[in-house]
């Protein structure tokens, strides 16, 4: 399913994404393996297929392995900062130094990938309706062909993602002043304030329906 991205849109996104880029990723580099030693904290949620958090409500924790390392870095960083305000989350980001932060994202980022996993089958086509939502919300324009092939590293691979966590994502991103599970983003506020609950539910159950290239990879002693 190839999309054409809106040139100015994405104009805008890529000079924002460089905006929002984090400061202190400037000269640090990640170390997949030295990260290797620094997911205790991550392995008893990340590490469980299908693992579901509880608070502030029930839904599966995403896929992070394979995911793009610059949005890891992102997301961790802007949990540390508070612009991210989930609780468990702030307070394991909180305890990350630069680099620790560096190494766990290069970590997950490389975790369980094979030679040949770019290459994904042909993605269902959404019904007129998601088509319509898609549109509205300019997706593709930051998220890429298929949605597996982001315009910048520093968003994420979303299609195969679980869609409950996609839908509570969404649904952060537009409750962006929430204390408990607000986001703040201005590009992703923009478009989830758009659309209702019905809506974002029916964008994240489409988009995690399709192949991707996010996964779990089980920890060896939970398997």
């Amino acid at each position: 399913m190839k999309k054409t991205l809106s040139p100015m849109f994405a104009a805008l996104a890529m000079g924002l994404a460089a905006a929002a880029a984090p400061a202190h990723a400037q000269g640090v580099t990640g170390d997949a393996k030295a990260g290797a030693n620094k997911v205790a904290m991550c392995i008893g949620c990340h590490g469980i297929y299908g693992y579901k958090a509880s608070f502030p409500e029930v839904y599966r924790v995403p896929e992070i392995s394979g995911q793009n390392e610059k949005y890891l870095v992102s997301a961790l960083t802007a949990y540390r900062k508070g612009d991210r305000k989930h609780p468990t989350m702030r307070g394991i980001a909180g305890s990350l130094t630069d680099q620790d932060i560096a190494d766990v994202a290069a970590f997950y980022a490389t975790n369980g990938v094979k030679e040949g996993a770019a290459d994904l089958p042909a993605p269902k086509e959404p019904d007129a309706k998601v088509a319509e939502l898609l549109k509205k919300g300019a997706c593709v324009s930051c998220h890429g062909d298929n949605f597996s092939k982001p315009i910048d590293p520093s968003y994420p691979k979303i299609a195969g993602q679980y869609p409950d966590y996609l839908y509570v994502a969404l649904r952060s991103y537009r409750d962006d002043r929430h204390r408990t599970w607000g986001r703040g983003n201005p590009i992703m506020a923009g478009m989830a304030k758009q659309f209702s609950d019905a809506e974002l539910k029916a964008i994240a159950y489409y988009v995690g329906s399709l192949p991707g290239q996010v996964m779990t990879v089980p920890e060896p002693r939970f398997k």
